[in-house]
């Protein structure tokens, strides 16, 4: 092993022993010295406060620091050999079990009042608690004091961290690495400008990553988490605030308002008022197609709060102004109906050079995936040559073949459903750069949009247009079967009142895989498969529902199946629509007013609170039935007790992020690179990131490029590498 200094660019086959260094690649994906000392301790043991065993649960990864209560060695009785038992404890009063199987020389350590380390996965048997061949290290059992401290230094004194760990490599062969790495370890440059240094209080960096492994107290270890968060908030603010001033600077086409155009006379032709905030939103969209530079907007509002018509006037506006409008949906039966709710809306001024068209207005094109030859070439050729002001369309717009006469707006609609390859293989259509306007009906807490959203201008709708009705949820429990029998006869006092429902189901069937299945959130133990549209439908054809008009609806129907089943339950010619979450977005049937979700706890909040929002739509009230086998005190209850308690998308978006890893939110799983971005919270750092955004807008400000400081452009790069980059670009 190496004795000279020690950068974060050095690998760890030079400081380690090739077996750790080995075990660290092969289980971990720690390769360097950087990548070790920026894997962080998840949390910290104290010693003299012993782990409380008691809140253990079965399936988790642990580590306990505990003593050797009593040991036994057993023969096994269903095969040859015997079985090492041994109890241990934390003075809490708790007790594990550690079994060894044909390991009874293991007896000579693990002798009676020992205290260790114990790690693995908590299992039950019989009703009690255990390790199977847990991972171990043991204390020194005759060390004076200042042995024993000596001996568990690698867990740094009084707090010992616990590290993201693998079953080959524990906690402590980790800690251990950590401790011999420090001992040659050159810290780099800070590259955090001393006046952000001063004006936030934040220590070193070389400060924080001795402190974080290895801290001299808790307030050293509070100092150094701090400023590590800080690094990440702020490489991730500094890309998004960059990526905002480039598109400021950027040169686009102004889609000025035009007096006495389409969009004028759309707005007089209007039967009812804009809401305040569909006024205010609008003027925010106008003001920025105005203007010279690509707009890059996020609208977010609640289920039914109006985006879609906010959406159409921009559009009108482009296409008052000579541009063409794309509205790219994430299914074909959302395109369908976009195009057709589009055209009612419009109605004359959407026939442009029909017999009743208003020669004043325009044309619609609809694109999707399953268009004859013939309508194709008729769409593709209004779009090519302008006749199209809007085109709505699925995935099938970004084919080659589509070519745009002056594409000016691209218009996402449910934003999440498409990847940054997608969203620039439509922008790539236009001549200038466009104006894209990003809506999703998911509400999004404040640190979450500034952090995945922040190079986009936010508008939010919070306010439903009048007319809209109350929602009421209940959650359908296991532990009262008479409930499920109420729920199926309060759907049919809805049919039978005029009123017609939806049932979800997480599964289409039949065997195949199902794209629209969300997996559950709860890390819960093996259970049945989801049920299945075609499944539940014929059950309930023969069963509870017997009588009714039903029909299937999922995302894998031809597509002129899936139309005629739309168009039939839209015209009130069918009952009840037995569905995946292809019904999800989008889908408005005002005569809906039932929706009973099977498996409700194997979706997510988010998507509880947009199912939910497909019914309701009328003036008849609606009602959500949450139907479940979680039984009380599981967290996945406890999320649909949430869900039936409230409307409040946004109150609902903060319990989805309490119940998400961080990594979820912030796209690390669609990176299979190693990422530093580990310790930030975006739940409880809001403040942290609200001031990391300040110093961020700032020095942009004066340094657009950061020339003046190559080495925090360096740290940026390196935390937020190109993938994640292009995962935080939502423009």
């Amino acid at each position: 092993m190496s004795e000279t200094v020690t950068t974060t660019d050095t690998p760890l086959t030079q400081v380690l022993k090739p077996a750790e260094a080995k075990s660290l690649a092969t289980h971990l994906d720690l390769h360097t010295a950087g990548d070790l000392i920026y894997h962080f301790p998840r949390r910290y043991d104290e010693r003299g406060e012993q782990v409380d065993l008691h809140g253990l649960q079965i399936g988790e990864q642990v580590t306990v620091l505990a003593q050797v209560q009593s040991v036994s060695v057993k023969p096994m009785r269903q095969r040859k050999g015997n079985m090492l038992e041994i109890t241990i404890g934390d003075g809490s009063g708790a007790t594990l079990t550690c079994t060894f199987f044909n390991q009874a020389w293991r007896e000579r350590d693990l002798k009676r009042g020992r205290w260790g380390l114990f790690a693995g996965k908590v299992t039950d048997f019989r009703g009690k608690r255990q390790l199977n061949s847990p991972a171990y290290q043991l204390l020194k059992a005759d060390a004076t004091q200042d042995e024993a401290a000596e001996e568990i230094e690698e867990f740094a004194g009084a707090l010992i961290p616990v590290y993201p760990a693998a079953q080959a490599v524990p906690t402590w062969v980790i800690a251990r690495c950590v401790r011999t790495l420090l001992e040659t370890f050159q810290p780099p440059k800070d590259p955090l400008p001393a006046t952000v240094r001063a004006n936030r209080n934040l220590v070193g960096i070389g400060t924080a990553l001795r402190e974080v492994h290895r801290p001299s107290s808790k307030e050293a270890l509070y100092a150094a988490r701090k400023r590590l968060k800080w690094d990440e908030a702020f490489a991730v603010q500094l890309t998004l605030v960059q990526r905002r001033a480039r598109a400021a600077a950027a040169p686009g086409r102004a889609r000025p308002r035009v007096e006495g155009g389409i969009l004028a006379k759309f707005d007089a032709s209007l039967p009812y008022e804009l809401t305040e905030g569909q006024a205010a939103v609008g003027e925010e969209i106008a003001a920025d197609l105005a203007e010279p530079h690509p707009m890059h907007r996020l609208l977010q509002g609640e289920v039914g709060s109006g985006k879609t018509l906010v959406s159409v006037r921009a559009m009108l506006q482009v296409v008052d102004a000579g541009g063409q409008a794309a509205l790219l949906a994430p299914t074909e039966v959302l395109a369908v109906q976009h195009y057709r709710g589009i055209s009612a809306q419009l109605g004359a001024l959407g026939r442009a050079g029909e017999i009743d068209g208003d020669p004043a207005g325009t044309q619609l094109a609809l694109v999707t995936g399953s268009l004859g030859a013939a309508a194709r070439r008729a769409a593709l050729a209004k779009v090519a040559d302008g006749t199209a002001g809007i085109v709505i369309g699925t995935h099938a717009l970004l084919y080659e073949g589509v070519d745009f006469h002056d594409l000016g707006l691209v218009v996402v609609d449910e934003q999440h459903r498409f990847g940054v390859e997608q969203r620039d293989a439509l922008r790539a259509k236009a001549a200038t750069p466009p104006h894209v306007l990003v809506m999703t009906a998911t509400p999004i807490p404040r640190t979450v949009a500034m952090t995945v959203y922040g190079d986009l201008e936010t508008s939010t709708l919070s306010q439903l247009p009048r007319g809209r009705s109350p929602i009421a949820s209940h959650v359908v429990p296991p532990e009262k079967p008479a409930f499920l029998d109420r729920a199926w006869r309060r759907l049919r006092e809805e049919v039978q009142a005029g009123h017609q429902a939806y049932v979800v189901c997480p599964r289409i069937g039949d065997g195949g895989s199902d794209e629209e299945e969300e997996p559950p959130g709860d890390n819960e133990p093996a259970r049945r498969p989801p049920l299945a549209v075609t499944e539940v439908a014929p059950i309930l054809e023969e069963g509870p529902l017997h009588g009714l008009r039903i029909a299937v609806l999922h995302g894998k129907l031809p597509a002129d199946e899936k139309d005629a089943i739309m168009r039939k339950f839209a015209a009130g010619d069918l009952d009840v629509l037995v569905a995946t979450t292809v019904i999800e977005v989008g889908v408005d049937v005002p005569n809906a007013t039932v929706m009973v979700i099977m498996d409700a706890d194997r979706f997510g909040v988010s998507q509880l609170h947009q199912l939910r929002g497909r019914v309701g739509r009328g003036s008849a009230p609606g009602i959500c039935l949450l139907v479940t086998e979680s039984v009380e005190g599981t967290a996945a209850r406890e999320r649909l007790a949430a869900v039936a308690s409230t409307t409040d998308g946004f109150k609902l978006s903060e319990i989805d992020l309490e119940q998400r890893r961080e990594g979820d939110v912030l796209g690390a799983s669609q990176s299979g690179r190693h990422s530093h971005l580990r310790l930030l919270s975006l739940l409880h750092d809001a403040k942290l990131i609200t001031e990391a955004r300040a110093e961020a807008s700032e020095l942009v400000g004066d340094d657009p490029s950061l020339k003046k400081y190559p080495a925090l452009a360096a740290s940026v790069a390196a935390l937020v590498d190109e993938e994640r980059a292009e995962y935080l670009e939502k423009g």
